[in-house]
């Protein structure tokens, strides 16, 4: 199941050179850029871990690239994506976030039934990727 969060989720998987293409076109709308990865991309799990710190002053995508490739090199089998951040006064947020790397098999997730009282029922969604600890899901 390919997981589908953030822009672009729905298209096939961004080469280097695309991703380059969206990191310039974020630099030059003067947005900072970073990485973040994990290995449980519940949907409520919003912040991911961050992989070194944001790029405010970054100018040229080759400086992320690099990053990006040793950030795959170090998590190879967990997610990793881009998150364009604008600081200008009262935008203050991210603005563009893609994924650019996955795990080679994605587990997905379940609906979970849950009886509560009287004749009440709720559902909720678990992440197959969390049944194993943390560090051994892939």
């Amino acid at each position: 199941m390919k997981i589908t969060q953030g822009t672009f989720s729905f298209l096939p998987e961004l080469t280097d050179e695309q991703i380059k293409k969206q990191v310039k076109y974020c630099l030059d709308n003067g947005w900072a850029v970073n990485l973040e990865y994990t290995d449980d991309p519940h949907p409520r799990n919003t912040y991911w871990d961050m992989y070194g710190q944001p790029m405010f002053d970054l100018k040229d995508p080759a400086g992320l690239m690099m990053d990006l490739a040793e950030c795959r090199k170090t998590f190879p089998n967990h997610y990793i994506r881009v998150t364009a951040f604008d600081s200008t006064h009262q935008w203050e947020t991210p603005r563009l976030s893609f994924i650019v790397n996955r795990p080679p098999e994605e587990p997905g997730f379940g609906v979970v039934r849950q009886e509560c009282e009287g004749r009440r029922v709720r559902y909720t969604i678990h992440s197959y990727a969390t049944d194993r600890p943390e560090g051994q899901r892939y």
